[in-house]
């Protein structure tokens, strides 16, 4: 024995996952125009070197960031779709699908934030338009086109006044609105 600790394998896709994660952090607290290496690597837990070992721009880096969010948001969209095919009432499963999304405000406040952001910045807007786009689409078949865009209207506005003013979604509420749209 020489007294050397042993030192654990390196996982390369763990290492990326985990800066790219933590770029979505970052970005959505001090934007993309602050965002740099350091602070990624940082928010990651990791040595500099790792962020412009596997990103070697900074470009490369938040576009990693965007992708891993919106992957995120297309699993969860998924989810939202399988749960609103076998939905016997779709405006109520809806809002609470809502109701659960905003129960982790953390997570809310970072995709909105990034949503946000997409208007002053047009790297980010595929994350915006992944959300815009899929909860449209996921609406379409049980609104049809006209109103599935209302409806995803309507959520973002909820989503963004509960962010907002820290107050509960009021499921009800926004069922009864779902429904009226949809009528």
């Amino acid at each position: 024995m020489t007294g050397r600790r042993a030192q654990r394998p390196r996982d390369p896709e763990a290492r990326r996952a985990a800066l790219a994660a933590a770029v979505v952090e970052v970005v959505a607290e001090v934007g993309i125009g602050r965002t740099t290496h350091r602070a990624v690597a940082a928010r990651a837990g990791l040595p500099l070197g790792a962020t412009t070992y596997y990103f070697p721009t900074l470009d490369d880096l938040v576009a990693a960031g965007l992708a891993h969010a919106t992957e995120a948001l297309r699993a969860d969209l998924e989810t939202w779709s399988t749960r609103l095919d076998a939905a016997a009432d779709p405006a109520a499963t809806l809002a609470d699908m809502v109701a659960a999304y905003l129960a982790d405000r953390h997570r809310a406040r970072v995709e909105y934030e990034l949503y946000v952001a997409a208007a002053r910045d047009p790297a980010l807007r595929p994350l915006a338009e992944a959300w815009l786009h899929g909860l449209r689409d996921l609406l379409v078949p049980h609104a049809g086109a006209a109103a599935a865009r209302d409806v995803a209207a309507l959520v973002d506005g909820a989503v963004l006044q509960s962010l907002v003013t820290g107050a509960d979604l009021d499921r009800e509420a926004l069922a009864a609105a779902i429904r009226r749209l949809t009528a």
